[in-house]
């Protein structure tokens, strides 16, 4: 049924809980999976003055190499199970760009932190925007 899975990561536990969950159903499937790590560009928030600009492109390569750490312990994850995986780092706006990755895979598999009130307020909710706006069909794991 799904031949190719799309797992967004950004490293954190309910990320990994997600992939665990999203390699299983890629294995019993013989469906392959793509990692995909979105660096999201600060812009105007790290170019106030000329004096944040090398602040901005050192938090820029920090988050680069976070993404690529997380991308590489999930493609190890996959080849241990014998699962055929890629890994995408991409910079832009995590939503868009994991609905932009989702048009040429089945399956989306996401983790959710599931916040509420004020956090889920302020930090917003990636899965759920996704979720709201993907043809494609999504799968969401909750952390706890």
């Amino acid at each position: 049924m799904y031949k190719h899975i799309l797992m967004p990561t950004d490293g954190s536990e309910c990320s990994q809980k997600a992939i665990s969950e999203g390699l299983e159903v890629a294995k019993s499937m013989g469906a392959s999976v793509t990692f995909l790590y979105v660096v999201e560009n600060m812009g105007s928030v790290l170019w106030i003055s000329p004096e944040s600009v090398p602040y901005g492109l050192e938090l820029m390569e920090d988050l680069k190499k976070v993404g690529k750490e997380a991308l590489d312990k999930s493609v190890q994850a996959a080849q241990a199970l014998s699962i055929a995986a890629q890994s995408k780092l991409v910079e832009g706006k995590p939503v868009d760009s994991i609905l932009q990755e989702a048009k040429t895979h089945d399956l989306i598999v996401m983790g959710t932190h599931g916040r509420s009130g004020l956090n889920r307020f302020m930090l917003g909710s990636v899965t759920e925007a996704v979720l709201h706006r993907s043809e494609k069909p999504v799968l969401v794991l909750r952390s706890k």
